[in-house]
């Protein structure tokens, strides 16, 4: 940089005001400006990360004031984002004259993001000083919804709370108290919490969101989710962009550079050109649903070709036991089992794939070679996506996985791992025993196979008179919007006698907010406590979300008691409300409830936010040897660092790891399956004469042969197979402009319905238009821009065309997480995002929403709230998709079938139209396809399967009719 002399051009345009004067006497001075500085100085200067032994006392210049020079005086503090579920590090720059929180950066000590931030980490800074924010706890005054609010104190609200919650417990109505989550963010946390009260009251979003892939994986080996280690494979798969453009989005797409960089050989199955797969060596542009048929076909290849890994097949599948089920004629040899399988998926050419999917033959069968020659190095996910989308598509999973137990990539270098091996579980203060409650507004008995809670369709049970809720409570959730079939849950929670009192805890409105009765501010990524570990690579690490504020307060000798005193307002913390509120519920412990709440350290007196840490940290291996090195407690090592890495990349094949000689002692070895159970449990198995642990499957070996599908009433799927989705070709009547709309997908910079209060997002995303291949605009003389009417089984809604090459032709598709609306008499908020509509009940069960204004500027506290130049908010296609559970799974299946029309006189972008009447009949239409409960021994369900917040084994059984 250095200094120049001004261009004649220059001083001209300083002269008259164009440009400031920077070259006025007296401002070049070298202790004053930043241009004194050579352009390596600067690159120097930012090049590396703030050393922890200076992040209380840190000093950058100020950039706002470029090019003068004038230091500003920072205290860092680490934290996690909390803006999707990576939980990447963050750091938080803290201004020690004013006290505020100004930027955020990564934060480089935490293994999972290692101080790499995508754009939704740096924008939490937007999202903590959002003029719309909510502040103070408040109470609805008027009718339920209609935007009546007052302040309150939190004593109010929690005594409230309390009071009722304790009467419905007293009076043996359990079941009618749910807490409602969406990403929950925690680990362990409401775990500990809910089964202190006795309540099977824990619901989810998984089953709109991964609940069918985590099937598919845990029919073959007992876990449900992935973790697949790219920086070390040879091959990588991914069954569409949603992970690496979404979930876990910035630590996977670092390791599947750090891949490629190495060698790897990237394929992404996605009918459309996302990111990744435009980085990809191979896109496979499918059509929705036909994924296994790809996947099936390959595995046929593998198989004919000899490039499996026979010593995995031999030791680690039950192919003995599928022998005897399907092919008792066959002698019990592994040549027959190859044999068995290659008659079994004959019909499964590349041929044939191509012809169901789209994808090339010639290049099924090079990607198939390549995934053989991989072998153990072979890495591959489904998340959500085409797991999420069809009817079932956990099928897909399923097949993903064969190819992965064929190379033997299962748990090894390179390959793919259960996400729990990479996973930190903490252990809590004073558990509580399984509560000995079955909730069927979560589980019914028509769903006993379904991973997750069967929680979208939880209007249509109430609507049904299954149950009502008297205390329910909404957190990071937002179902109106999010969720399929909205005006069924707005019909819902608009009627007291089905929803009681409905709590949202959220630091922001939000639709679902809009007919609440409390509406509580719960602290950001950066004004709260949590755990956070996720699968991220071959390794394992534990990271500490933090208030910031709070802890800088600590640092400087400041007791703070709770963290509202710290934060902004009176916005608090989900982690100390449910303590006071389990405290409140018990006051006096006669109860039993309270007992589970109270500190490990001080006898009868409640736990604090750093006791409960305190505690679960003090257990993480290895971490209290290195926090003494540095004289510190294991509480203050992981407010210091935010994040600890427990084992560094070598959590492979712990399927083989021995079993010891205490867990063997009175075990007993079954002498056909070599299963070793223990107390009438299986704890292991014997391969090659060793006692190793294996999976956590009743053969204790993957699957390939399901015993569990023929006993719960689907022996057609007791082996990897295809299955026609909703919306396979053969569904739809071309002749009535019939497709398939693809709604799953998400773009990097936003985050369901929590960006809308990140400017520096919503500037770079706001729209959501209909990608339309032009073979296909053609056909209705589109271009961009125009206006399309996307009829669905409920109703419709209007949006704009963008005419691309990068969708599949034949294949339409519309990004999920735009459209957010409030009505004119809501509260602010999302200003950044949010359309006003008008929304009327033209006729019982009938509804429609109009657009009367979109996204404009507004004044506020925050400048660029009036320099807003985007008018367009995009459209909420979600409310106008009908419910569609998966039979066996339980996952709702996104893809819809649409019909395309052009909108008529009178009908505008953004219009939406939908009848929940039909989408009840609907509902029934999928709940007659479902095959219910009783299974063996009158069970529920598998006791194998895994449960979230798994109840006592006592409750499994159905006890007579009435249950």
């Amino acid at each position: 940089m250095g200094y120049k002399k001004p261009s004649f051009i220059e001083n001209i345009a300083e002269k008259i005001g164009l440009i400031p004067n920077l070259h006025k006497m007296g401002y070049q001075e070298p202790e004053k400006d930043m241009m004194s500085f050579s352009d390596e100085e600067v690159a120097q200067m930012y090049a590396n990360f703030p050393p922890p032994e200076k992040w209380d006392n840190w000093t950058e210049y100020n950039p706002e004031v470029w090019p003068r020079k004038e230091k500003r005086n920072y205290q860092i503090v680490p934290t996690t984002c909390f803006n999707c579920e990576s939980a990447c590090g963050l750091t938080a720059f803290i201004d020690k004259e004013t006290g505020e929180v100004k930027k955020f950066e990564g934060n480089p000590y935490h293994p999972g993001s290692r101080g790499r931030n995508c754009a939704k980490g740096p924008a939490t800074i937007n999202q903590i000083t959002d003029p719309d924010r909510i502040l103070y706890p408040l109470k609805r005054k008027g009718k339920r919804g209609d935007g009546q609010w007052e302040r309150i104190s939190w004593d109010e609200a929690l005594d409230t709370i309390a009071a009722r919650i304790r009467k419905a417990l007293k009076e043996d109505r359990h079941n009618e108290i749910a807490y409602h989550v969406g990403r929950p963010g925690h680990e362990g946390f409401m775990e500990w919490v809910l089964p202190a009260w006795g309540i099977d009251g824990h619901n989810s979003h998984t089953n709109v969101c991964s609940s069918g892939a985590r099937f598919g994986y845990n029919l073959w080996y007992g876990y449900d989710r992935p973790s697949p280690d790219h920086s070390e494979a040879k091959f990588i798969l991914l069954i569409s962009a949603h992970l690496e453009s979404g979930h876990y989005f910035n630590p996977h797409a670092q390791r599947i550079i750090e891949g490629k960089m190495k060698g790897a050989k990237l394929a992404t199955m996605d009918p459309r050109l996302s990111n990744t797969a435009s980085m990809s060596d191979y896109w496979m542009p499918s059509y929705p649903g036909t994924e296994a048929a790809v996947l099936l076909a390959m595995a046929l290849i593998i198989l004919e070709k000899g490039l499996y890994n026979r010593n995995y097949l031999e030791n680690w599948t039950n192919w003995q036991q599928y022998l005897e089920a399907l092919h008792p004629e066959m002698e019990v040899t592994f040549e027959n089992y190859i044999a068995a399988m290659i008659e079994t998926y004959k019909d499964f050419t590349p041929e044939f794939a191509e012809k169901e999917s789209g994808v090339k033959a010639e290049m099924i069968r090079e990607v198939a070679v390549k995934i053989g020659e991989a072998g153990e190095r072979f890495a591959s996910h489904n998340w959500r996506s085409a797991g999420a989308s069809n009817l079932g598509g956990w099928a897909v999973s399923r097949s993903l996985h064969f190819l992965q137990v064929l190379t033997g990539s299962v748990g090894t270098k390179g390959g793919t791992s259960p996400n729990s091996w990479n996973k930190f579980h903490p252990e809590v203060p004073n558990p509580a025993k399984p509560q000995k409650k079955w909730n069927e507004l979560h589980f019914p008995k028509e769903y006993p196979l379904a991973f997750f809670e069967m929680s979208f369709l939880l209007p249509h049970f109430l609507k049904e008179g299954r149950g009502k809720m008297d205390v329910y409570f909404t957190r990071v959730f937002n179902p109106i919007w999010t969720y399929p079939d909205g005006f069924s849950w707005m019909e819902t929670l608009m009627d007291e006698n089905l929803f009681g009192l409905h709590t949202a805890l959220t630091p922001t409105w939000n639709e679902t907010a809009y007919f609440a009765d409390f509406v509580l501010p719960m602290g950001l990524a950066s004004e709260r406590h949590d755990i956070n570990s996720y699968a991220t690579h071959g390794g394992t690490w534990v990271a500490f979300r933090q208030p910031v504020l709070r802890e800088a307060a600590r640092r400087n000798g400041k007791k703070v008691q709770y963290t509202y005193e710290a934060n902004p307002g009176e916005v608090w913390e989900e982690d100390e409300f449910w303590i006071e509120l389990t405290w409140r519920i018990d006051p006096d412990g006669s109860m039993g409830i309270r007992k589970h709440v109270e500190s490990p350290y001080r006898k009868g007196e409640k736990i604090t936010i750093e006791e409960y840490y305190q505690y679960i940290f003090e257990r993480v291996k290895g971490l209290p040897e290195v926090a003494k090195k540095e004289g510190l407690t294991e509480f203050e090592y992981m407010a210091k660092y935010g994040a600890f890495e427990i084992e560094k990349g070598q959590s492979y094949k712990k399927n083989e790891t021995p079993l010891t000689s205490e867990q063997l002692k009175d075990s007993k070895v079954d002498p056909k399956t070599q299963v070793i159970s223990k107390n009438g449990k299986p704890i292991g198995v014997m391969v090659q004469g060793k006692a190793v642990v294996g999976f956590p499957t009743p053969s204790r070996k993957n699957e390939f042969y399901s015993q569990t599908m023929v006993d719960w009433k689907w022996p057609e799927y007791s082996v990897p197979s295809y299955i026609k989705s909703h919306i396979h070709n053969d569904a739809l009547d071309k002749s009535k402009n019939e497709y398939v709309l693809v709604p799953t997908f998400r773009l990097p910079t936003l985050i369901h319905s929590r960006s809308g209060n990140a400017k520096w997002l919503v500037e770079m995303s706001n729209r959501n238009p209909i990608w339309m291949h032009p073979e296909d605009a053609n056909k209705y003389k589109l271009k961009t821009g125009d206006l399309v009417k996307m009829v669905t089984d409920i109703g419709y809604f209007i949006d704009k065309v963008w005419v691309t090459q990068s969708m599949k032709p034949g294949v339409v598709a519309c990004s999920h997480h735009i459209g957010r609306w409030k009505r004119e008499q809501d509260q602010d908020g999302n200003r950044w995002a949010v359309n006003t509509v008008k929304m009327e009940q033209v006729q019982a069960g009938k509804w429609k929403m109009t657009t009367l204004s979109g996204i404009k500027p507004f004044l506020s506290d925050d400048k660029d709230s009036k320099r807003i130049f985007w008018k367009d908010g995009g459209v909420h296609q979600n409310i106008t998709h009908a419910v569609h559970p998966d039979p066996i799974s339980g996952m709702h299946t996104w893809h819809q079938r649409v019909r395309i029309e052009i909108p008529g006189p009178g009908e505008n972008y953004g219009d939406i139209f939908v009848d929940t009447d039909k989408a009840h009949e609907v509902y029934k239409e999928w709940l007659a396809m479902t095959r219910p409960a009783p299974g063996p021994d009158g069970l529920r369900r598998p006791l194998w399967f895994k449960r979230a917040f798994r109840p006592d084994e006592s409750t499994y059984k159905i006890e007579s009719d009435k249950d």
